[in-house]
């Protein structure tokens, strides 16, 4: 399971309520997760056979419309899905200066910045994941302005990134948190398995004013072996951070990075009504960073690897906290 400290990682967490049973009872209307489990009356099943019937016998009885010629056939709707998506520009990056590599905080994506030219040569291809829809394209939020300076979530590309994340995974500070440190093959496996996913979890590579300097993973945390220990809601989306340059530590950009973060995973994903962490509770820091990103501590709760601290962001809350 990814880390859970602010400065190493951030994951998911939940409403206030995170810390009531999975069964515990909930306002009419106000818990998507309540009709989970509901199972149709037997006379609905009966009715919708009926009207799929219906509905063959009269697909069947119509006039089967002209087919086009072949100069009228548009050849991109049956392109592949990646096709579709297009290719991604390129934006310009900073290398990180050396030896300034190592902790960890929260994660996100973003498109390229078509109009700033490139300011050095760490050139970044954004990269799409097959099956990012579970997470609506992360790879299209785009940039986001913050009090540090311009923010890019860009999609991880292996060839590209790998080098500069296994760096960081093997920072002492960070290492503790993420457990992926040792042989670069360790971190490889670790992206390659969300990269050949569905797409319920994407790692991206955070960018600052065009310098690479934190790795983040943006994933499904009602579809994640989290949700096993709290009531997950459907589209509760989850955040793992950590801040790799030294010199970005400790002076509070974790806390700015999570809230833009938050903000711009609710902004680009209408379906989602909470983002949610699981820091580990004695890393009063990281708890501490998420407090002044905008969560709130919802419960204790004892996950494999951890006693976690589940904090959540509302959306009904985000212009509150």
């Amino acid at each position: 399971m990814p880390p859970t400290d602010a400065s190493a990682d951030t994951a998911t967490a939940t409403r206030s309520d995170l810390g009531t049973s999975a069964s515990a009872s909930q306002t009419p209307g106000t818990d998507g997760e309540d009709t989970l489990d509901l199972r149709l009356p037997e006379e609905f099943i009966a009715l919708f056979a009926e009207a799929d019937d219906a509905a063959d016998a009269v697909a069947h009885d119509a006039v089967a419309p002209r087919a086009a010629p072949h100069d009228e056939v548009d050849h991109h709707a049956s392109a592949p899905r990646e096709a579709a998506l297009g290719e991604a520009g390129t934006i310009g990056l900073r290398n990180p200066p050396e030896g300034t590599e190592g902790t960890a905080q929260p994660n996100s994506a973003v498109p390229p910045d078509v109009d700033a030219p490139p300011t050095s040569g760490f050139s970044l291809n954004s990269h799409i994941p097959p099956g990012d829809d579970l997470l609506d394209r992360v790879a299209d939020w785009g940039p986001t302005n913050t009090s540090a300076g311009a923010f890019h979530l860009l999609p991880v590309d292996i060839e590209r990134d790998l080098p500069l994340i296994d760096r960081w995974m093997n920072d002492p500070a960070v290492a503790e948190f993420w457990e992926l440190a040792g042989p670069r093959a360790l971190t490889e496996d670790h992206l390659r398995a969300q990269l050949a996913g569905d797409g319920r979890s994407v790692p991206c590579l955070g960018v600052l004013d065009g310098t690479p300097m934190s790795y983040w993973e943006i994933y499904r945390a009602d579809l994640d072996p989290l949700a096993r220990h709290y009531p997950a809601r459907p589209h509760d989306t989850g955040i793992h951070l950590l801040i790799g340059t030294v010199t970005d530590r400790g002076r509070g950009l974790g806390g700015t990075l999570l809230r833009a973060v938050a903000d711009l995973v609710l902004d680009k994903r209408s379906t989602c009504a909470r983002i949610v962490a699981e820091p580990d509770i004695r890393n009063t820091p990281s708890v501490a960073a998420f407090l002044g990103a905008g969560f709130r501590f919802s419960a204790e709760v004892d996950l494999p690897t951890k006693r976690a601290a589940l904090m959540v962001r509302d959306r009904s809350l985000r212009d509150l906290l």
